[in-house]
């Protein structure tokens, strides 16, 4: 098994509905065919550096995934017989990754996304660690501001 990353460009004009079954069916075939979605990273709207299919903007979504070259091939099967694709470009990230680190991060971002409104980060040990993210309390300091000498410069 391999780490790959897959970038598809989906055409601005669809509404939410009509994007979100692309989105289903490319994170469907990873778990059909064995693979672990390790991410899957929605980037939005944004303005293309040339014009596809007569489109200055696309829609951008980011699929980080381990798999096989086979499911790779299924992926790009599909995004060529889909009119709502755009462009889109896979390429290798690791040849050998570790599965059970993949799932540790998986595992970590799940965490963070349930509980976004905790004050709390994991740590590298995968550890809940309590982070105070609001300033210290601190004394207040006098600070002396130098005498005008010129009562010109005061007006």
């Amino acid at each position: 098994m391999r780490r790959y990353e897959s970038i598809t460009i989906l055409d601005p004009d669809l509404s939410e509905d009509q994007r979100s079954p692309v989105i289903e069916r490319v994170k469907e075939s990873i778990r059909l065919e064995g693979g672990i979605l390790a991410l899957t990273d929605d980037w939005g709207l944004k303005k293309l550096a040339y014009e596809i299919k007569k489109k200055e903007r696309g829609y951008y979504v980011r699929f980080d995934f381990c798999g096989t070259a086979a499911l790779v091939d299924e992926i790009e099967r599909f995004y060529r017989i889909d009119d709502r694709v755009l462009k889109y470009m896979t390429v290798l990230i690791d040849a050998e990754p570790d599965i059970d680190s993949i799932k540790e991060e998986m595992a970590k971002a799940e965490i963070k996304e349930d509980h976004p409104e905790k004050k709390e980060d994991l740590d590298d040990r995968g550890s809940l660690e309590s982070v105070n993210l609001e300033s210290p309390e601190s004394e207040a300091v006098e600070v002396e501001t130098p005498p005008i000498e010129n009562e010109q410069e005061a007006k």
